[in-house]
């Protein structure tokens, strides 16, 4: 969502203002909800729901889900809470699910009585899923059908169910204990005969994802049989939702978001940059900061204690420390991309080292042969100069096995690589390699 549309708040103050009924009432019916919660955004809490009441309630759900997250959960403390719960039945499920989540406890408790029964079961349920599972992905807005009934009658039962379901190309076939036993598509419905049965035109090898398993596996599912749609099941088999693809577009565009500002050693912001409070943001920032100001702190001491043979020896520092830290940043980022899009797994272990240690020499070799020749030019004769050739090939493999073996490792005890990996590298690295590059100087020096 863009920032609000300066250029028409004061147009609709002033509709407010005057009272303007049918002029706010062409605004939200007649533009797209996006850009309604796009122009309006910028008015004041009250001012949007006296906007928001000249439309259905419908309408109302539409446009108020396009509102940034933290913008809706102001939106709600300051609202009336009996047009809370008419607004809650009307936004979509997996929508209003977000929104919840996002509220006290206390808050929740108080709305949710002034939800219709049935509304209200949805929504417990979908907030006793834990966060990151498919199950807080999903939606229980789909399509079923029996077995046993012609596809003439399926295709009357579908008139009834399509308003209320968020995807209607899939449709669920499920027996009397609402097992899910097959999927048919909305185009073989339509295609085929009146009289033939939906247990003739189902497809009974359903691809499904269980309501506790990881986000990160309905994103490869989806991605990789290429679903518009992919169902939820428990553990006895049974259809509770559906995960559409616009849903996991979101997801992975958060996860994107998430894992750079790890990568960065940030904590996830969880929110926009500019919504960020600074309290917060110094927090994320200056914890990981501190951690990477020690581990240099632990590099200059190192570098204090270490002999230095030869004044022009320390000219090259910045070289040698950037060239592994560079390459161990590298391997790092490659391995966790890998990791997260599925491409390897932990038992790839192996294969993941040997391909690193390999590049590590060639990458080494590629980047020592211009060192050598730099340091001819500093250095009292060329053998002296090989200091900084051997240095470098040294740090270089190291970086790539320290950057490709440390994702590993974090992921094998459950931290996240993406969060733990490139500051780890950096201080590994400018540690050893500044006792790798003392200790090559003395031996080829003294």
């Amino acid at each position: 969502m863009g920032a609000s549309n300066p250029i028409l708040i004061p147009e609709l103050r002033g509709m407010l203002s005057d009272g303007d009924r049918d002029g706010l009432r062409s605004v939200i019916e007649e533009l797209h909800p996006a850009t309604v919660a796009e122009f309006s955004e910028g008015l004041q809490d009250d001012e949007i729901w006296r906007l928001l009441s000249e439309a259905t309630l419908e309408r109302q759900a539409d446009v108020f889900a396009y509102y940034p997250l933290p913008r809706q959960v102001a939106l709600v403390e300051a609202a009336d809470r009996v047009h809370l719960g008419s607004l809650l039945e009307w936004m979509a499920a997996d929508n209003r699910d977000d929104l919840l989540r996002q509220l006290a406890p206390a808050l929740v408790e108080d709305i949710l009585p002034l939800v219709a029964k049935a509304e209200r079961h949805d929504i417990r349920m979908l907030l006793s899923c834990p966060e990151g599972s498919s199950g807080a992905l999903m939606t229980t807005e789909y399509a079923s059908l029996p077995a046993d009934i012609s596809t003439g009658e399926a295709v009357t039962r579908l008139r009834l169910q399509a308003p209320n379901s968020e995807l209607i190309y899939y449709i669920y076939v499920l027996d009397n204990d609402r097992r899910l036993v097959g999927f048919v598509s909305l185009r073989d419905l339509i295609l085929s005969k009146p009289t033939a049965m939906v247990s003739e035109l189902m497809q009974r090898d359903v691809i499904s994802v269980r309501v506790d398993e990881p986000q990160d596996q309905v994103v490869l599912k989806l991605a990789r049989f290429d679903f518009l749609a992919i169902p939820v099941v428990d553990d006895r088999g049974r259809l509770v939702g559906i995960v559409t693809h616009d849903d996991v577009l979101d997801a992975v565009r958060q996860d994107a978001t998430d894992d750079a500002q790890r990568i960065a050693a940030i904590s996830p912001l969880g929110e926009s940059y500019l919504d960020a409070g600074l309290v917060s943001m110094t927090w994320k920032r200056g914890v990981w900061l501190t951690i990477l100001f020690a581990t240099a702190a632990v590099t200059a001491m190192v570098l204090a204690r270490s002999p230095i043979p030869y004044p022009w020896l320390i000219a090259f520092i910045p070289l040698v420390i950037a060239s592994g830290g560079n390459s161990g940043n590298q391997s790092a980022t490659l391995v966790i991309t890998a990791l997260s899009t599925g491409d390897c797994r932990l038992s790839d272990w192996g294969r993941i080292l040997k391909r690193e240690s390999i590049l590590g020499i060639l990458l080494g070799t590629l980047l020592a042969v211009p060192g050598y020749f730099l340091a001819l030019i500093y250095a009292p004769g060329p053998f002296e100069a090989m200091v900084i050739p051997i240095t470098i090939l040294s740090v270089v493999m190291l970086g790539t096995l320290v950057g490709s073996a440390l994702p590993l490792l974090f992921r094998s005890i459950g931290l996240d690589p993406a969060l733990m990996s490139n500051p780890f590298v950096s201080a590994i690295v400018d540690v050893v390699g500044i006792i790798l590059y003392m200790s090559v100087a003395v031996i080829m020096l003294s």
